[in-house]
């Protein structure tokens, strides 16, 4: 870690503390109703939903999810992307910018990533949010919770990771939704209600208010108590939670629900549909990598109505301590699928999920390189194929590699310089 990393990460709430409180005299002139997202997976898609729903209606944090990111978002300043002496402007900006902008939109819309510990306190205690939508819960950014863990805090990961998201509903005002086929959700949920006392009201969605699902390689259709909604991607089936969710928030904020949602923008990387070489379909969900986003995106590949399906697989990383417990639980999840071909590209799916693989008769290709994976494909696919692609290790490349349209590639993850000089590093042009 360099020096300046190691002094962003022990100053970095009392940096955030100076942008919250001109960001805050900036909410303060605007006072919008507040719906806050947060969960271990899928914030970004819950976003994207919310938005076209509430369209105009609101502003959203777009790419703004952390305690320097709401702070910028608030003040209409675009973050440190670029060279480190943006910080300077940043400083002296937030200042003048608070005396004279805020958002005029009736709602807002804000993505709230509890990555590390304390902060989405740093941010819940804050915004008090009128709405939580809490909608998953796993072990992203395990490693970041190793610490808390080893001091004693807390007995396990998981515990220490439910209570950093729980921080949220704790601080909500009017309602609170909640996943309740997550048992440690709601015993959080319950120990708040007893512990604090609050008064938001908890709405439990659940899996069974999915009555059908149908997916396909370019479409999908969710079934919710007389509800249909029309997607033109394929999307994976506990995205019910969020349909749930969504479709009870409409009628609490009174907005007529569009179903139609065939027109949905989502962002790079979750379950986009490309065509690729000699007929190929790719399915790229390749943005992030932990094992419940895995599960999700798994469980879709097997519902898909397709033929001859392959996975190609790329490592979970920030999973510290837990990486192979989480890696060879990755197997297991694979196997169900019963795919044609697993290629995995990483050297903890190599050490990890390939040998449990092996036990569980699962064909499997692994390699450290994603050159070799392309080559692989491109060698061994006939056209007929539905390829998913999950993980990281730099499967955008392969993508990018594999696409019919190569105008499509615009339409891949990190396309920003600093992750192409990253690919140009590793020798992937």
């Amino acid at each position: 870690m360099s020096l300046f990393s190691k002094l962003k990460k022990r100053l970095y709430f009392t940096v955030a503390r100076y942008f919250r409180f001109f960001a805050n005299h900036s909410l303060k002139r605007w006072h919008p109703r507040i719906v806050a997202i947060t969960g271990s997976v899928g914030k970004t898609t819950m976003l994207h939903l919310l938005e076209a729903e509430l369209e105009g209606k609101a502003h959203y944090s777009h790419d703004a999810n952390s305690a320097f990111g709401i702070s910028f978002d608030l003040l209409n300043l675009r973050g440190v992307t670029g060279s480190k002496f943006r910080w300077l402007y940043l400083f002296i900006a937030a200042p003048i910018k608070c005396l004279f902008y805020r958002h005029t939109e009736p709602f807002y819309v804000v993505e709230i990533d509890g990555e590390r510990p304390h902060e989405t306190e740093f941010l819940a205690s804050w915004l008090r949010p009128e709405v939580t939508l809490w909608i998953s819960l796993g072990r992203s950014h395990a490693v970041q919770f190793e610490q808390s863990v080893e001091a004693g805090k807390f007995k396990n990961i998981d515990k220490a990771i439910t209570y950093e998201f729980a921080m949220l509903p704790q601080y909500t005002s009017g309602q609170i939704y909640i996943d309740g086929d997550v048992p440690m959700m709601k015993k959080a949920i319950k120990k708040i209600q007893t512990k604090h006392n609050i008064k938001a009201e908890v709405i439990i969605c659940k899996k069974s208010d999915l009555k059908k699902y149908a997916v396909y390689p370019d479409h999908s259709e969710f079934t919710l108590d007389r509800a249909t909604f029309h997607f033109a991607q394929p999307m994976p089936r506990d995205l019910a939670i969020q349909l749930s969710m969504l479709k009870k928030l409409t009628d609490y904020l009174g907005i007529k629900l569009k179903t139609n949602l065939r027109h949905l923008a989502m962002p790079p990387g979750r379950n986009s549909y490309f065509k690729g070489k000699k007929g190929l379909d790719l399915i790229d969900s390749s943005y992030n990598a932990h094992l419940i986003s895995f599960e999700s995106v798994l469980d879709m590949a097997k519902s898909m109505k397709a033929k001859h399906k392959w996975l190609v697989v790329g490592d979970m990383v920030e999973q510290g301590s837990i990486e192979g417990e989480e890696h060879t639980k990755l197997a297991d999840a694979i196997a169900k699928v019963k795919p044609e071909q697993v290629i995995l590209v990483g050297r903890r799916t190599q050490k990890y999920t390939a040998p449990r693989l092996e036990e569980l008769g699962v064909i499997a290709y692994s390699t450290l390189e994603p050159k070799n994976a392309l080559a692989y494909i491109e060698q061994n696919t006939t056209g007929k194929e539905t390829i998913f692609f999950k993980g990281s290790q730099y499967l955008e490349w392969i993508i990018e590699k594999l696409l019919k349209n190569p105008a499509d590639a615009d339409r891949l993850p990190r396309r920003e310089k600093a992750a192409v000089r990253r690919r140009l590093k590793r020798g992937l042009s």
